[in-house]
């Protein structure tokens, strides 16, 4: 019995470090349904620098509310379009953990077909008080950080 227990461990304890509170953070906004990263209802699940390319978001929309903001594309997903099925079927989760931060990979297909759907997202987290909290989501893909876009819109001209 020992042994056998042994055995189910040693295989079970590799897939547990692909996976974990970490990725549970990440996971939030793709799965049951995808969540717009910069809704203000999330803001507490980020920490600096992105809350303040999403506060200068917030601002522009404010400014100007027939005009696209900032941010015109889900970061999550690097796109605007995607299909729910699809990217739930493909999304896979793993995460490395370095003390008080975590960096999860995320890659995933937003279309059942066509190669350009592919997609790699790497978020970084901070623990913040016992908590994962998002402090950046970078594009392999499409070789981006969230936090070095700029957002001008939101901003007073000096």
């Amino acid at each position: 019995m020992k042994l056998l227990l042994a055995a189910i461990l040693s295989i079970a304890a590799p897939a547990a470090a692909l996976a974990g509170p970490a990725s549970d953070a990440v996971k939030f906004f793709y799965v049951p349904q995808v969540k717009f990263e910069a809704d203000a209802q999330y803001r507490d699940r980020f920490t600096e620098p992105v809350t303040k390319l999403f506060d200068l978001n917030d601002q522009a929309t404010k400014k100007n509310p027939d005009q696209v903001a900032c941010i015109d594309f889900d970061p999550g997903l690097d796109a605007q379009d995607f299909d729910q099925k699809a990217l739930s079927k493909t999304l896979k989760l793993s995460e490395t953990v370095e003390g008080d931060t975590a960096q999860v990979v995320a890659s995933f297909s937003l279309f059942p077909e066509g190669d350009d759907s592919q997609r790699e997202m790497h978020w970084s987290l901070k623990k913040v008080d016992g908590k994962w909290k998002i402090s950046d989501i970078a594009s392999k893909t499409s070789d981006w950080t969230l936090s070095q876009l700029e957002c001008m819109a939101g901003q007073d001209p000096e």
